[in-house]
């Protein structure tokens, strides 16, 4: 590649052991329709073990305006800054190994971002899930039992968000901002994103900008991604004393209440029937309430994913809630402990699996 060449685009990408997926990836940034659009894809990998080096070097020897670099500190947020400092672009694209695009993805990023003057912009989250058990976890993604409510899992959303699946921005946007902070594992959009709206800046989504995300398979999968997204989120919430959206804070206080009540029954079963009463009450009420909102819920999702689905969907919904407020609480017990001190370590919080 000419390096002295002006490049108008330049994709980042973040990856690391992504054999299973990469080659479908880099066919669909191979088929974006850039006619006329002067770009590059520098590609990140975090020291991958798993063929996937070997991969990103064979399509970089095949297509010239392909990059790969080291990712030494091997997470998603050490690989984009890398990808962001070695580009050259004016807008910065991020994408995800794990997602195919439409072929305009880039095309309409660039026009949106113009369009509306947004300081960040993406399309909402599309999933294309393969086996009963996946249809079930992409659908309860979708749903707002799930979710709360979040704009960017509803496809047809236009307009203003508090975020978006991976972004555009202009690089200089990006470097006022100061990149993606480093020391987190997971949520580092969300985060980046929310120093963005603390700072005035405006991020909109476009549901004609479309992309389809691969989710978890399996609910083991689900319990331990969404288990690090509650941790993370609590070092988000930390830094900016502040929240993007309360609809984070359910889960963590619905497992927290549950785990209230389970020792206040535990204990009031041995002082006495009339102590347990009304702890137990209380209990069976919030029970019998969730479990009717999960009923409806999968009902709901099932008539758009199959009804074949039905019967995970109360476990996926309950993965969802769960995992994610057990690791808010996790968060929470670690940073009151520990509230300084380096927050990248070798755990079950820190490790990325797929």
């Amino acid at each position: 590649m000419n390096d002295n060449r002006h490049v108008l685009v330049s994709i980042i990408v973040a990856c690391r052991n992504e054999i299973k997926q990469v080659r479908r990836f880099l066919d669909s940034l191979q088929s974006q329709d850039m006619a006329g659009i002067s770009w590059e894809a520098v590609l990140a990998d975090g020291m991958s073990d798993d063929g996937t080096r070997e991969v990103l070097e064979e399509y970089s020897a095949r297509y010239a305006h392909i990059r790969v670099i080291a990712n030494s500190g091997r997470i998603v947020s050490t690989g984009l800054n890398a990808a962001i400092r070695a580009a050259r672009g004016e807008y910065i694209i991020r994408m995800d190994a794990h997602t195919c695009y439409a072929r305009d993805y880039c095309r309409k990023c660039v026009e949106t971002l113009e369009r509306t003057g947004a300081d960040n912009v993406g399309g909402p989250a599309r999933t294309r899930a393969q086996g009963v058990q996946a249809r079930a976890v992409a659908a309860a993604y979708h749903s707002p039992f799930s979710t709360g409510g979040a704009r960017f899992h509803d496809p047809n959303y236009e307009g203003f968000v508090d975020t978006v699946p991976y972004g555009c921005w202009r690089k200089a946007t990006l470097e006022r901002l100061g990149l993606f902070d480093e020391n987190l594992v997971r949520n580092q959009d969300d985060e980046l994103n929310l120093r963005m709206l603390l700072a005035g800046g405006k991020i909109w989504q476009d549901p004609t900008i479309m992309s389809w995300y691969s989710p978890r398979a399996t609910v083991s999968g689900v319990f331990k991604q969404y288990m690090q997204y509650g941790f993370w989120k609590v070092a988000v919430l930390r830094k900016h004393r502040t929240v993007a959206s309360w609809r984070h804070l359910v889960p963590g206080t619905f497992v927290f209440a549950n785990i209230l009540l389970l020792v206040a029954v535990t204990l009031g079963a041995l002082l006495g029937a009339w102590v347990v009463a009304p702890f137990a009450a209380l209990w069976l009420a919030i029970l019998a309430v969730y479990g009717l909102a999960s009923v409806v819920a999968s009902l709901t999702a099932a008539q758009g994913a199959g009804w074949a689905t039905l019967p995970y969907l109360p476990l996926v919904f309950a993965t969802y809630h769960l995992s994610y407020g057990l690791g808010f609480l996790a968060g929470l017990i670690r940073f009151a402990f520990k509230p300084t001190g380096p927050l990248r370590t070798e755990s079950a919080f820190s490790r990325i699996t797929r």
